[in-house]
């Protein structure tokens, strides 16, 4: 499926001279109907908007069509692969990646806007730009004051790809990565339930990745590991400046890494032992036919 776009007039900026380098952003998309909205108008500035969507049953595809999105849809072939699928769908050489569950800020639209007319047709040599990304924490958003994590989501698409990792997937560019210091926002983790759901989820991906890869887990790590992510993401990243909610967070993160190196660790026991629990088969000669 795919439907028209719509092309804004991009701003200018008074006294100067150089064009407008355009830009698609991309998206993806399942039921999203919640977030959607928010994620897409504040990019709805953009030359293009790609909306990849994984046959959604709800909304979805009727807000992508309000901001004259192109919508494709093809059923979910795994993150990178269905966000790799987005990109290529794109028009422009410089990209941007946001996630439905996501948005950016006022001042972070701006200062792309200000990137796109000065600083990228100037500059060759750069491959893209990071940002930090300001977490919901369930009933709240992050404290200004916590170190957020940054995330490459504006790049020159000639020169990167989605890596293929099946969780956590990211763009991989090569070329000069600059910084912004301003904030996009993730409204992904609304609740302590949804995320115990995707720390289940994702800590199975990442356990499969490594045992791809050949990795073994010590058991050494499932004592020490969790309490030095939990020190470090409640202390050291100042989620105790969220209250109760920092502190869950740490918490439930420290149970993301113990459940990763749990589940590499209990694969091996199994295909090292077997699973001994399963009950005998029944040996068809002693078998009276009785129960």
């Amino acid at each position: 499926m795919t439907t028209g776009w719509r092309s804004t007039p991009q701003p200018t900026l008074p006294g100067c001279p150089l064009p407008l380098e355009k830009i698609s952003v991309f998206v993806t998309t399942y039921n999203n109907q919640r977030t959607l909205a928010t994620c897409l108008e504040s990019v709805r500035w953009a030359d293009e908007i790609i909306v990849l969507d994984s046959l959604s049953n709800d909304a979805t595809l009727e807000i992508a069509q309000h901001y004259g999105c192109r919508i494709f849809q093809h059923p979910f072939m795994g993150y990178s692969k269905q966000k790799q699928m987005a990109l290529d769908h794109t028009t422009y050489r410089w990209v941007l990646l946001l996630d439905s569950d996501e948005a950016l800020s006022p001042a972070l639209q701006e200062e792309i806007k200000r990137l796109l007319t000065r600083e990228i047709p100037a500059n060759a040599g750069v491959g893209g730009y990071e940002f930090p990304r300001l977490e919901q924490l369930f009933w709240r958003m992050n404290h200004s004051g916590v170190r957020l994590n940054y995330f490459l989501r504006l790049f020159d698409k000639t020169k990167g790809k989605i890596s293929t990792v099946p969780i956590h997937e990211s763009p991989e560019v090569d070329g000069v990565i600059k910084r912004v210091d301003l904030p996009f926002y993730h409204y992904g983790e609304t609740s302590i339930h949804l995320k115990v759901e995707k720390t289940n989820k994702y800590s199975t991906g990442m356990a499969q990745q490594k045992i791809t890869k050949g990795a073994r887990a010590n058991p050494w790590i499932l004592v020490f590991y969790p309490p030095l992510y939990f020190l470090r993401t409640y202390l050291f990243k100042r989620n105790f400046l969220n209250g109760w909610a920092g502190f869950i967070t740490a918490v439930v993160g420290a149970f993301y890494v113990f459940l990763k190196y749990a589940k590499l660790y209990e694969h091996h026991q199994i295909q090292q032992h077997g699973d001994p629990l399963i009950p005998p088969k029944p040996d068809p000669e002693k078998s009276d036919g009785h129960h």
